[in-house]
């Protein structure tokens, strides 16, 4: 069966999408630690980061790059980088905006509305 992930990457499952190319994908985390917590994923189905092939590693990191740099001029914030690796069998990168009420591990809870408003915000076409 596909990951979540893919399934988000093939259309079956809705997200609210910041940036997509030919290899990656990013978009907002449905339960985030704060608010413009993104995902970036790579569109390969691969459980482990380490264990994609170079070219979808280097396309990862590089859309992580680039989304990072992008999220800190919209919102102003420093952007921190989490590799955990056990809650989806798909390799990912979770992009979180850091602010000084930030407390790791508490998901905050958002309405459709404040979600669209922050896809919105950091959105690149």
């Amino acid at each position: 069966m596909s990951s979540v992930f893919t399934q988000i990457i093939k259309g079956e499952i809705p997200c609210y999408k910041i940036y997509e190319d030919d290899k990656t994908m990013a978009f907002l985390d449905i339960n985030p630690e704060t608010k413009g917590h993104v995902l970036v994923v790579p569109k390969l189905e691969v459980d482990k980061i380490y264990d994609l092939p170079d070219e979808d590693f280097h396309a990862l990191m590089s859309t992580v790059k680039k989304l990072s740099s992008h999220m800190e001029k919209v919102l102003g914030a420093r952007i921190l980088w989490k590799v955990i690796g056990t809650d989806v069998p798909h390799a990912h990168v979770h992009l979180l905006p850091y602010d000084e009420s930030w407390q790791h591990g508490r998901t905050l809870e958002l309405t459709p509305e404040e979600f669209e408003e922050i896809r919105s915000k950091l959105a690149l076409d």
